[in-house]
């Protein structure tokens, strides 16, 4: 036993001292990280929160100075009237089925593109990249008056059909760019291996590379349909009778009162809400595939 511990202190006192700092500094980072995340998470909650809390406030609790954070008195009143207000219904119709189509057709017409971006090489790929991009940099406005004017004389002005073709070409150059780093991911060996076991070209990348690229490819959809319903400028320029939810709250606003203001801002951000709660997984999915 003495040898032993004698043995140990003399291998204690030869050992060099052990550098702490790198452990530190990693430390200092982790908690700079955490506190990033929180004040970001804090700066889009917090706008939420507060709209969530006046919605559900009674019309005498937003009218009361000083105002308090947490209203005196909660009332569903201002959100059932919001409801029952004419075209609420109608248009929320109209920005579910809108959002649908605009999911539909990204799909059918992105989703081979941002294929053939990540299979093949072609000269200019990178430019063209950089050219579809440049539909999200033109300002809204720009693309929607000459639409506007084109559909008045397609005589499908103020239809949903209008409202779905400027959200899928709004929509499209995402798609395209986030379905093609999804396929990227999918490896090209598998797709020529099902080539090698009988598959036609058509048939393995139905059988393999779409089944391995679905969840991204709902995460993309689910990505796509909050974009189109989100979106008020375009729906509002090609639409009076047949608007989406946000384009109706949006018009309406300057003839509102304060309390149906907050109500409609609420019943604007739930549904996104709920999708991106409904689909975070396939969302995570999608940034962790996209980020590999």
């Amino acid at each position: 036993m003495t040898t032993q511990t004698t043995e140990g202190e003399r291998v204690g006192r030869t050992l060099p001292p052990v550098d702490r700092a790198p452990l530190r500094r990693r430390r200092w980072r982790a908690l700079a990280v955490q506190v990033a995340c929180t004040a970001v998470t804090l700066f889009m909650a917090l706008p939420i929160v507060l709209i969530g809390l006046a919605a559900v406030s009674s019309r005498d609790a937003l009218t009361e100075f000083p105002k308090s954070l947490v209203p005196s008195e909660f009332s569903t009143e201002t959100l059932q009237a919001f409801v029952r207000a004419t075209g609420t219904v109608p248009a929320f119709g109209n920005s579910l089925l809108v959002g649908l189509y605009t999911v539909f057709w990204s799909l059918v017409v992105g989703a081979p593109a941002g294929y053939a971006l990540a299979r093949h090489v072609f000269r200019g790929k990178d430019a063209y990249r950089v050219f579809m991009l440049l539909v999200r940099a033109l300002p809204i406005v720009v693309l929607s008056v000459p639409l506007a004017t084109m559909f008045l004389r397609l005589d499908v002005y103020d239809t949903v059909f209008a409202t779905t073709l400027i959200h899928t070409t709004l929509a499209l150059p995402t798609t395209v760019l986030i379905t093609a780093s999804i396929f990227v991911s999918v490896p090209k060996d598998v797709e020529e291996a099902a080539q090698v076991f009988g598959c036609t070209r058509w048939q393995a990348a139905r059988k393999v590379v779409v089944p391995l690229a679905l969840p991204g490819l709902a995460a993309s959809s689910i990505f796509t349909f909050v974009l189109s319903w989100n979106e008020i400028l375009g729906a509002t320029v090609v639409t009076l009778g047949h608007r989406t939810l946000p384009a109706q709250v949006l018009t309406s606003l300057s003839e509102a009162s304060v309390a149906y203001r907050f109500a409609g801002g609420f019943a604007l951000i739930v549904p996104a809400l709920l999708f991106i709660f409904l689909m975070r997984r396939y969302l995570l999915n999608m940034w962790g595939t996209t980020l590999r």
